[in-house]
């Protein structure tokens, strides 16, 4: 199946390093660095995830010129279609770092994050090549997937004439647009499906969930009514993923290896990436994991991995 992947780069850099001691000039930690590991974040991420499950995922980003931007298009699944990729002049892709600590025997931490944004304002020269390499993605495809990370390249307005194109082009079947928004989501009506955070939620209602299912509850129905979504989403981190669809009772999704979570980065980018390929190839809402999270790090997982999950959750 063909995935168009649009929205927003970033270069994931992930440096590691071993707890050497207690600075003498300042109460902080020495790390005696180790290596130093870049890989695709964002729209990135979630197209090497639908590359990695089997589908053909078309990149439509911006990317620049300099080495991380190298780096990061370099780990990119090698089956990721590339030929979207804008490089505007001067602009380099969001680079997020982060700085890992542990000893010999124990789990490297994340001890803190390190956020570079690209400094250069987009022009509507930019925007325009943009729309027109998302244009030409989203033809003849089985799935859209639209990873909004507050760029403002990509906007309801956006994905709105995306979906006009594909009405304009006669399709018999409808096609599914899922939405990853990381601060917009109550702008987008009428998609597919979106897969917010739980934390992500409650900044946007304001509310507190935490193990309250009965606002978990009227948070979840409130997103349906208020993007008038087919579908809802809402991942938890070790508490797995709750799925709400209109008119259907609430199903809460465990997190297969849930005794193993330790790191959530990227989790989002992989779900919404394994929901479109079900989606892509008919299945329901209900029929997509949350196995990604007992990864560390931004990580895909294969389509192997998936049927031992599948097949290990239909066993218990």
């Amino acid at each position: 199946m063909r995935i168009a992947v649009i929205g927003d780069l970033i270069a994931d850099e992930f440096i590691y390093g071993e707890l050497s001691r207690v600075s003498r000039e300042a109460p902080v930690l020495i790390l005696k660095y180790d290596r130093t590991t870049v890989l695709p974040g964002g729209a990135g991420n979630a197209a090497s995830n639908v590359a990695a499950l089997g589908g053909q995922a078309r990149l439509v980003a911006l990317v620049g010129r300099q080495d991380v931007d190298r780096r990061v298009v370099r780990a990119l699944d090698k089956a990721v279609d590339r030929t979207g990729l804008i490089r505007p002049l001067h602009y380099h892709a969001p680079v997020k770092t982060r700085i890992l600590a542990g000893g010999l025997h124990s789990a490297r931490q994340q001890i803190v994050r390190i956020d570079r944004e690209s400094a250069v304002t987009l022009d509507v020269r930019t925007h325009q090549a943009f729309a027109c390499a998302a244009g030409r993605a989203v033809a003849a495809c089985d799935a859209i997937l639209v990873s909004d990370y507050g760029s403002g390249l990509i906007t309801p307005a956006l994905v709105a004439s995306l979906r006009a194109r594909l009405r304009r082009s006669g399709r018999r079947r409808d096609v599914p647009i899922l939405v990853d928004s990381r601060y917009d989501l109550l702008r987008y009506r009428g998609m597919t499906t979106c897969t917010p955070n739980e934390t992500e939620v409650e900044e946007m209602l304001e509310v507190s969930i935490g193990d309250d299912t009965r606002c978990l509850e009227r948070a979840g129905r409130t997103l349906l009514k208020r993007t008038r979504a087919k579908g809802l989403v809402i991942t938890r981190g070790s508490h797995g993923m709750t799925v709400f669809v209109p008119g259907r009772r609430t199903v809460h999704i465990p997190i297969y290896g849930s005794d193993e979570v330790s790191d959530v980065t990227g989790a989002g980018d992989t779900v919404i990436a394994t929901m479109t390929v079900a989606l892509a190839v008919g299945a329901s809402f209900y029929e997509a994991g949350g196995l990604v999270v007992m990864k560390r790090g931004t990580a895909t997982v294969s389509a192997d991995e998936l049927r031992q999950a599948v097949a290990s959750d239909a066993e218990a």
